[in-house]
């Protein structure tokens, strides 16, 4: 039951809303005009991870209770499986941002023509 509470508690950490008065801590690197693009983009990515996520603790739920995984091994994992997470998501926030700042190509002059 303990271990529920915990992937509730840690799917409510990697969904909660932005706080408005301040940027998110991967998004505080970006100058403020960058940081709401940012901010939303990483939303986004937590949203997007939230299967993957919750599959992982069901999965590691399922082998705790079948007495696969101890205790510690289910806590070693959780928190490498957090890890390796949030880095693929800092690293998509970090292209993705990338590419917002890419330069658009211009049109080519052509003449006006009446």
């Amino acid at each position: 039951m303990q271990t529920r509470y915990a992937i509730v508690l840690l799917l409510a950490c990697l969904v909660w809303p932005a706080r408005a008065d301040s940027a998110e801590p991967p998004c505080d690197k970006y100058p403020p005009p960058q940081q709401p693009r940012c901010e939303q983009a990483w939303a986004q990515l937590n949203q997007e991870s939230v299967a993957e996520i919750s599959q992982f603790g069901l999965a590691q739920l399922k082998l705790r209770q079948e007495g696969k995984i101890s205790p510690e091994q289910h806590l070693k994992e959780n928190m490498a499986f957090i890890k390796q997470a949030t880095e693929k998501r800092l690293k998509l926030l970090s292209e993705r941002m990338a590419q917002d700042k890419a330069p658009v190509p211009s049109q080519p002059d052509r003449p006006l023509q009446r």
